[in-house]
């Protein structure tokens, strides 16, 4: 995967976020999804490579197009397994909202781990820290209290980042109980976990319960950049119980580290729609006489070159 499938990597999400973009605040979550989606597969579509879809929006059957274990690509150049989200943030775009993007991920064959779509525990730091820094067994202030010290900074320095979910109550309270400070999002389970690996996000750490195939997909961008993340999956009753062992895993308790959700050599490519800490959202403004341009704000990381890019592309429009 060199530096040219990773650029067009970009203009995949470039792709799907322009088409939600033009959805963004028109109270329509089913009509952004559903374009981001089809923009997102009709550009992959057309990238050098035999992909395979790992992390998709769904199994066969269950949707049309970017369903697990669909072949996508010219079928042309490298082996690749694809994850993607065309759209975090349906809500979020229906409403206006801060904080949506369009991600993908490529790896090596057989490069993300394969999980149900079920929840996941997570925790989350960026890069420059001991590698125990981070337990997920152990209680918030314990975590919190070795990356403050690893950081050099009081507990109550640090900003955790968290969805603003009934289930996270008690995590809040025991959160702000250390003397730390919240940043509670509504949507954006990927971008608030790769956050902290961004120095001006102002997000230390990621912590709480979201699903498990956007777990990998942050799991990608965080072993680009350095960061680390632990997870685990979360059986909550007899359905993920039979889902986890469906998908053959044995150990419905492990504990999985960045190397274990993304062990290959990895790319990641992200796009906002509209701002929040990792991306800057879409920008319209007039062009020419008549016309108008789409700026958009988006990054590319490989784990190989251990390189961040960060690119501002210009949509140029004529009515």
């Amino acid at each position: 995967m060199g530096r040219n499938l990773a650029l067009e990597a970009v203009r995949v999400t470039e792709a799907a976020a322009l088409a939600a973009y033009s959805h963004m605040g028109q109270g329509d979550e089913e009509a952004a999804d559903r374009a981001a989606m089809q923009a997102m597969t009709d550009t992959v579509s057309t990238l050098p490579f035999s992909g395979r879809v790992c992390i998709g929006e769904g199994n066969e059957g269950e949707v049309d197009n970017l369903y697990v274990g669909q072949k996508i690509g010219t079928g042309e150049g490298p082996d690749v397994d694809v994850a993607l989200m065309p759209l975090e943030g349906t809500s979020i775009i229906a409403r206006g909202g801060f904080n949506a993007i369009s991600a993908m991920a490529l790896s090596e064959d057989h490069g993300f781990l394969s999980v149900p779509a079920i929840y996941m525990d997570k925790i989350a730091v960026g890069s420059g820290l001991s590698a125990d820094v981070i337990d997920l067994d152990a209680p918030p202030e314990d975590n919190l209290g070795r990356i403050a010290k690893a950081k050099d900074v009081a507990v109550s320095d640090l900003v955790i980042c968290m969805l603003d979910r009934p289930r996270h109550k008690d995590l809040i309270d025991s959160v702000r109980a250390t003397g730390a400070r919240l940043r509670l999002i509504l949507d954006g389970d990927v971008s608030g976990a790769i956050a902290p690996v961004r120095g001006n996000s102002g997000i230390d750490v990621y912590m709480g319960t979201g699903l498990a195939p956007q777990g990998v997909l942050a799991a990608a961008a965080l072993r680009c950049a350095g960061g680390q993340m632990q997870a685990r999956l979360v059986a909550r009753n007899k359905d993920d119980h039979r889902i986890i062992a469906a998908a053959g895993i044995e150990d419905a308790d492990h504990v999985y580290t960045i190397d274990d959700m993304t062990p290959g050599n990895v790319t990641f490519a992200a796009t906002g729609i509209t701002t929040g800490p990792l991306l800057d959202g879409i920008e319209r403004s007039p062009y020419g006489r008549d016309g108008y341009t789409h700026i958009s704000h988006s990054m590319v990381l490989r784990s190989s070159t251990n390189t961040w890019r960060f690119i501002e592309t210009h949509h140029h429009s004529n009515p």
